[in-house]
């Protein structure tokens, strides 16, 4: 069974940058996306971005668009996340995510569609 490893969160001050990464424990491993989501505490998990390996599409949540930046290296299996312009709003878990189909539909926003889960990764942002 495949795992999600991620890494580079931190303590950063507002405004600041941080850079996620996500690997496959397995070589083999395929998906068609991956992505990222973050959970505050008492709060739902909230898409952030996505990406998918065929056609390099990126997809961002309205808080993030125009600050995050979603990458991917698929002969790594590995994607990134560089967050730019950081507030203490973005302070959270931030999680990784596996998509091994499209099905008939997408939804790439919700987290039911995704198959594998990293075990997340903290960002704190101070003011």
């Amino acid at each position: 069974q495949v795992q999600l490893v991620e890494s580079g969160g931190g303590l950063v001050q507002a405004g600041g940058s941080l850079r996620l990464s996500c690997a496959a424990s397995e070589r083999t491993f395929s998906s068609v996306a991956m992505g990222w989501f973050r959970q505050a505490p008492g709060k739902e998990r909230e898409f952030v971005a996505a990406i998918t390996w065929n056609g390099g599409n990126t997809f961002y949540g309205d808080s993030e668009k125009g600050r995050f930046i979603i990458s991917g290296d698929k002969a790594k299996n590995t994607v990134y996340l560089r967050m730019n312009s950081l507030k203490p709003e973005d302070t959270a878990v931030y999680y990784c995510a596996a998509d091994k189909t499209f099905g008939s539909s997408w939804f790439p926003s919700s987290v039911a569609e995704y198959d594998y889960w990293g075990q997340g990764t903290q960002v704190t942002v101070s003011s």
